[in-house]
């Protein structure tokens, strides 16, 4: 059997257990490279300790260390056969991204330096020097250099980064002033890219490929001007990243970080010398957690091992999935600019020191809609849904949400609604509140203009009539087995399921009032056919006979029905392992020694057969039943209307009579 590692160090976690707790540090942050990583493990370690925090970090370390086994046991039961099958199927697949290149656009990743500590020095300029943070003991935003030399990050609780840094100036958070100087930065930004994208308030992506062709200047000078200009413009420093893609301008960003700038040519052999020692944390899109699966499983620590773990990468993990590992270890990314994109939705949130003071937390809850008002108002908004997320002190998230018959954007409006909701859940400890607003108002982005890509329930029913049109002619009757006998049942399902050689294939057919047994329906592939449709369907007009004034009506739902039970078996496919590898009906691939998965696998399929058939049937008889009350109240209110006029009249007069009344009136005598 192959393994993905060879020889992997094992921590003595009895005598250094904060270096088995994985999720807490990171030294990915620019201006820590020199810090004493051991120390500030051990420190947030001793302090969180017992508490709920560090009690939610190991129920998600103990649920990664469970993941990271299931892999390593799936890598046991890798064969070499199963090994060269995926290098192949990787091997395509990595030339197929390579041929995607593109080497054609100049792409500038501008990054603030300590963004709102930065700003914060700016309004208080004794703050220069010194240690500093921004946020509270409770949680920490952002922290400037020099507290960042002793191990004080973002997303760090303050008690800890004070006992890291005894001096730690710890300054409250202003979003109103870090969004003031936000915008006098995109100002600047527009003036080299006016579709610049916006990735937060303090970064973000320029294509300034047609402004270096038009100005005829290098792409190092055009860096050098915008961070000149954005500096003259609010006294702030960035850094800046110029690559072939946004994935690596964003790496280049950070490399020579505080107030300085990076630039990777243009060229295929460059790109492949800077991505090869790479470390994989640096990549955008990869976190501690999917760092430490990398590391622990396959011995991925730099972007190259991608590829060269790349069979094993193809054989565990999604093509999805499989593809950016790939694209990583090709120093690929994005280079098209984005399409315009309509917003589904609008949110804020707030981090505190956990607390059971309802009158504080609904004075944060106020301060949200506030914020959330304003915001929507700004990009004139208007939603309907409105979703309200806590997080306990014991760091559990819940979220509640209410669908209003009204679109509203007001902050008294929002406030009501997001007050009722966070009543149906006190009393509790709550460190976390947050406020979002989606489903909004079609006049802007419910539009089919405004959108041209998002499709209306219009415009699938027109083409799931048309797929119905262009299927039907194709059906013919002689593909269809019937036995003598029929056997009618209601609700029956039968499956099957064979496990011979590691495959596994699933049938199912269902039956509701129609005239055969599960074993009379046969598939084959793409080309299924049905026969002998009119005997099946004169057996159950036969078994059902109707009779009354809604006969036509009633054969005909009948009808319906068949022709949505034939076609749906007509469209039913049987799963297949095709190559012994590749699902004939996803078309993912799994080793044949994965028998557990592949019977996974086969259920979802068989599962998601059911909900169709299930769903198929359901609507088809609502849609007949409503038919039929359609009718029927059209009958009531027509005899009602007769029985009215002939109360009114005395008798009951055809509508021809008024016409050969007013004729003989008009006659000549």
């Amino acid at each position: 059997m192959a393994t993905a590692t060879e020889g992997t160090e094992t921590n003595d976690d009895g005598a250094r257990p904060w270096q088995s707790y994985h999720t807490v540090y990171t030294t990915a942050k620019a201006g820590m490279d020199g810090v004493d990583k051991e120390k500030v493990q051990r420190t947030v370690y001793e302090m969180s300790k017992g508490s709920k925090y560090f009690q939610n970090e190991e129920r998600k370390d103990a649920f990664i260390t469970q993941k990271i086994d299931k892999l390593r046991t799936q890598c046991d039961k890798l064969t070499q056969a199963d090994l060269s099958h995926f290098q192949k199927v990787a091997d395509r697949r990595i030339l197929e991204l390579e041929a995607l290149r593109d080497l054609s656009r100049i792409w500038l990743h501008v990054d603030m330096d300590a963004f709102y500590a930065a700003v914060e020095t700016l309004s208080n300029p004794t703050l220069k020097g010194k240690p500093m943070a921004v946020g509270s003991m409770s949680m920490i935003s952002t922290a400037n250099y020099e507290a960042r030399k002793f191990g004080v990050r973002a997303a760090m609780p303050g008690f800890i980064a004070r006992k890291l840094c005894p001096e730690l100036i710890f300054v409250p958070t202003d979003f109103k002033k870090y969004t003031h100087y936000s915008d006098l930065t995109r100002t600047v930004f527009r003036r080299y890219d006016p579709n610049f994208m916006a990735a937060s308030l303090d970064e973000a992506y320029l294509d300034i490929t047609e402004v270096c062709k038009r100005r005829n200047i290098k792409s190092e000078e055009i860096a050098e001007e915008l961070r000149t200009s954005v500096y003259e413009e609010t006294g702030l420093t960035c850094s800046a990243g110029v690559a072939p893609n946004r994935l690596l301008a964003k790496v280049c960003s950070d490399i020579n970080k505080p107030n300085g700038q990076y630039v990777l040519p243009n060229d295929r052999m460059a790109v492949m010398t800077f991505i090869s020692s790479l470390p994989i944390r640096k990549i955008g899109g990869i976190g501690k957690v999917t760092e430490h699966i990398l590391k622990a499983v396959f011995g991925i620590n730099t972007c190259e091992q991608m590829l060269e773990k790349a069979s094993y990468l193809c054989a565990l993990f999604s093509q999805s999935t499989a593809d950016f590992f790939f694209s990583v270890g090709l120093g690929l990314g994005k280079t098209d600019s984005p399409e315009v994109r309509f917003r589904k939705s609008i949110s804020n949130e707030r981090t505190f020191s956990a607390t059971e003071d309802e009158v504080l937390l609904y004075k944060k809850l106020a301060e949200l809609a506030e914020i959330l008002s304003t915001d929507m108002q700004k990009e004139g908004l208007c939603g309907r849904t409105l979703t309200l997320k806590l997080k306990t002190s014991s760091f559990e998230v819940r979220t509640r949400a209410m669908t209003l018959r009204k679109y509203i954007s007001s902050r008294e409006d929002i406030l009501k609604h997001a007050s009722e909701l966070l009543k149906a859940e006190l009393p509790l400890s709550v460190r976390l509140i947050g406020l979002r607003m989606s489903h909004f108002d079609g006049d802007k982005y419910g539009g089919s203009t405004s959108n041209p890509k998002q499709k209306t329930i219009t415009d699938f029913i027109a083409s799931v009539d048309a797929d119905r049109n262009h299927f039907l002619p194709d059906v013919a009757d002689h593909d269809f087995v019937s036995h003598t006998e029929t056997n009618v049942s209601i609700g029956s399902c039968q499956t099957s399921r064979d496990s011979a050689d590691g495959n596994h294939s699933s049938d199912v057919n269902c039956q509701s009032g129609t005239g055969w047994s599960s074993e009379e329906i046969q598939t084959s592939g793409n080309n299924a056919s049905c026969s002998n449709y009119g005997q099946v369907k004169e057996a159950v007009e036969s078994t059902f006979p109707i009779q009354g004034q809604f006969e036509d009506t009633s054969t005909l739902n009948l009808s319906n029905l068949l022709d949505d039970e034939r076609l749906s078996s007509c469209e039913d496919k049987t799963m297949l392992w095709l190559n012994d590898y590749k699902c004939s009906l996803c078309g993912i691939e799994l080793p044949p020694s994965f028998v557990e998965e592949r019977l996974e696998h086969s259920d979802f399929h068989l599962a998601e057969k059911l909900q169709k058939e299930e769903s198929r049937i359901h609507q088809r008889t609502s849609v007949s039943s409503r038919s039929w009350d359609q009718k029927n109240r059209i009958t009531r209110e027509s005899i009602s209307k007769k029985q009215k006029l002939s109360q009114k009249e005395g008798s009951y007069r055809p509508i021809d009579y008024f016409f050969l009344l007013k004729s003989n009136k008009n006659r000549p005598s």
